[in-house]
């Protein structure tokens, strides 16, 4: 069992935080059969790429640094906050030194692919760094970055909830919704699936990161990152169960037209125009006019939160929505 031991000034140090480069190390660890395979329309949908990749550029020293459960932190480096972006973190990669890159290399690469001697060509360079960077840089771009818009807004939105959640029922119950195996103990947070021990978080928070790429729960308990938990964000769900992302024809699709039912149905938690645009593939000024027409029907209401201005479900948006499950 895994247990973080936690204060009240832990709770006030406690953020969230977003990381692309986490993001397309877990992707790239799926693609390659390290870690938990990616539903299927989205695994036929990259694999091709994946694969020319592999051939065309220099990914495979990049997948020979993944482990099945981890990877060298220089790849991954720990987020700064929420607006963090991939150019964020290619800077960071491209700036490591090359006796801190080769530090991880013995720890992390293993397998059949490190012996390669293209990979060992590359890991054994001076340049290894910049190269390495260069494969990530190329992988982001043909795999991540066309779905990156969508997959960000449905994690901007799970912050909303989850800051919600805080305000409205507390740090426990916000911890316990994260995943069904996480539990709060006697000032602790407990997962039981997982092996670590106790970690003190020692004034420091917990950094929470939610993910639209990853299927489970992960953890960084060691330096250089923070104390990390990083979960599956609201919304991926359907995708990991390989349901669809819109409702199917039935009652509140006849009702109210396809698009609006999106609408209703993804407002599960709270949004702004611009995070429903992204997260659903619509225009915001498609957004907005089926938004003013729901609202004006009493299903929705909204209200400012900061620079945002968040839609969410009336009692009788609820309804209907319920009535149509």
């Amino acid at each position: 069992m895994l247990r973080f031991e936690v204060s009240v000034e832990d709770l006030l140090r406690s953020r969230f935080a977003m990381s692309p480069a986490l993001d397309l190390c877990l992707l790239l660890r799926s693609l390659a059969g390290h870690d938990r395979p990616l539903p299927r329309a989205w695994a036929t949908r990259l694999l091709p790429a994946f694969e020319r990749l592999r051939r065309e550029s220099e990914l495979d020293a990049v997948l020979a640094l993944q482990t099945p459960r981890s990877g060298p932190n220089f790849v991954a480096p720990p987020p700064r906050g929420l607006n963090q972006t991939w150019a964020d973190d290619l800077a960071t990669i491209r700036a490591t030194p090359l006796a801190a890159a080769r530090h991880e290399f013995p720890a992390t690469t293993t397998g059949p692919s490190a012996r390669d001697p293209r990979v060992r060509a590359v890991l054994d360079s001076p340049d290894a760094v910049p190269r390495i960077a260069e494969a990530m840089d190329q992988a982001w771009h043909e795999l991540l970055a066309p779905d990156w818009p969508q997959l960000r807004a449905i994690c901007e939105r799970d912050v909303v909830h989850r800051v919600g959640v805080i305000g409205e029922h507390g740090w426990v119950t916000t911890m316990e919704s994260l995943h069904p195996g996480i539990a709060w103990q006697a000032g602790g947070i407990e997962i039981g699936f997982f092996r670590g021990g106790t970690v003190r978080l020692a004034g420091d928070g917990l950094l929470l990161i939610p993910s639209a790429v990853v299927g489970h729960i992960a953890a960084h308990t060691e330096d250089p990152w923070p104390r990390t938990l990083v979960y599956p964000a609201r919304g991926t769900a359907a995708l990991w169960d390989e349901q669809e992302t819109v409702p199917r024809p039935g009652a509140l699709t006849a009702l109210v037209g396809r698009s609006r039912a999106r609408l209703l149905l993804a407002l599960d938690a709270p949004a702004s125009t611009s995070h429903l645009a992204r997260s659903l593939a619509m225009t915001p000024g498609a957004v907005g006019d089926h938004l003013a027409i729901l609202r004006g029907a009493g299903l929705l209401v909204r209200a400012r939160s900061g620079r945002s201005v968040l839609y969410r479900r009336t009692p009788l948006g609820e309804a209907l929505v319920a009535g149509s499950s």
